[in-house]
């Protein structure tokens, strides 16, 4: 029986390249949902050669462009961010792929939660906004939640067998962006074109930027906690330009394990479809006759402010990283249209935390009006700016 998968954001760098684990194992799995927020020619491609049961447009305003287009297909067509969280819960689905990009993924995980779908989770801003209340869910469900983000899929990775033996430090490690060496003076003058080309990855817009400015390290270190139930002080970033290692667990013995491999988002999106098995893949291998220089450097949290920032998030708990996330989606789309330097990223976000309403132990609802309030408040600075 083929396992039956749904992707949130089929369209993105995730998305695509899920569906190419899918071709490669056309015996194992079926796309049978794909969705997408605004990219319907994009859409209409992959729905035309994976044939999926149904396909999604967020933006209602494609719908009557996607459904002509696929007229003579017998594939159901649905637009809107309700028919998204709705089209998590179909029957057939075995497995949802969540790799929306932002806070947008939050509600559609949350009812592929409650109908009991194996959740594997590319969109990390999921548990950064809300991951005790993921976690709650996921547990009341009975729910597995697999990691596919690099990072996290090595900590996965490392922790396979070794049930009941207790984590004494979670190793994630960064490449150190493209602004790895820069001076502050140089990171005050850093353009977009020059943010967007990652040293080692290939991601979409958003998520390269928060890897130039290092928050998405800092949500990752976010994510952990929820992912693995260790604690802030446990949780350990290294900068490792050659991307190589993927991450690390070290254990009470003081043994590190670790995962290398290819920087190639292939290997964790296959695995985590396939676990607790691995299968045969074309992916490019690891030669250790090329890999003969691996660093380590401790980041910087002066010249990268935002990995300090989400660990105070992280310490603070409560919807402070919700605040976080909201102000710096806010601030990443205004860097995107020029309208903010990238040193004041972290400026706008910083001062957010301190304005918007802090709620220790917060509800879905709070949740709700703590995004809004974080973004109005970060557009409000960015236009004072």
């Amino acid at each position: 029986m083929k396992k039956q998968i749904a992707i949130l954001g089929s369209t993105g760098s995730i998305g695509t390249q899920a569906l190419q684990v899918i071709k490669e194992h056309p015996d194992q799995y079926e796309a049978y949902v794909l969705t997408a927020n605004n990219r319907v020619d994009d859409l209409i491609a992959q729905a035309r050669k994976f044939k999926p049961e149904a396909v999604v447009i967020a933006n209602e305003t494609k719908y009557q462009q996607l459904k002509d287009a696929l007229a003579d297909l017998p594939i159901k067509v649905y637009a809107g961010e309700e028919a998204l969280c709705q089209i998590v819960a179909e029957a057939p689905i075995d497995m949802v792929l969540t790799a929306m990009v932002g806070y947008a993924g939050l509600k559609p995980t949350m009812n592929a939660i409650r109908a009991r779908k194996v959740i594997a989770l590319a969109n990390k801003e999921t548990l950064v906004v809300a991951g005790e209340l993921i976690n709650d869910l996921a547990r009341f469900s009975g729910t597995p939640i697999l990691p596919v983000d690099s990072e996290h899929s090595a900590v996965f990775q490392c922790l396979a067998g070794e049930v009941g033996n207790p984590i004494e430090k979670v190793i994630l490690t960064a490449s150190g962006g493209p602004f790895r060496t820069c001076t502050m003076e140089q990171l005050a003058t850093v353009t977009k074109a020059q943010a967007l080309k990652h040293p080692n990855w290939d991601m979409g817009a958003k998520i390269t930027i928060d890897s130039a400015s290092m928050m998405n390290k800092g949500f990752e270190v976010i994510e952990a906690k929820w992912l693995f139930g260790v604690r802030p002080d446990q949780i350990e970033v290294v900068v490792h330009p050659q991307s190589v290692i993927h991450s690390m667990v070290q254990f009470e013995d003081g043994a590190v394990k670790a995962q290398l491999g290819m920087p190639d988002m292939r290997l964790p999106i296959q695995y985590a479809f396939s676990y607790p098995e691995r299968l045969k893949a074309s992916f490019p291998r690891l030669d250790f006759k090329l890999c003969t220089d691996l660093t380590f450097e401790q980041p910087d949290t002066k010249r990268f402010r935002n990995l300090a920032l989400a660990y105070e998030a992280l310490h603070r708990a409560g919807n402070m990283p919700c605040i976080v996330n909201a102000a710096n989606e806010v601030v990443v789309a205004a860097f995107l249209r020029d309208e903010i330097s990238f040193l004041g990223m972290s400026d706008v976000i910083e001062k957010t935390m301190a304005r918007v309403s802090f709620i220790q132990k917060p509800t879905y609802e709070d949740y709700v009006a703590t995004d809004a309030e974080a973004r109005r408040i970060a557009k409000e600075l960015i236009v004072k700016n």
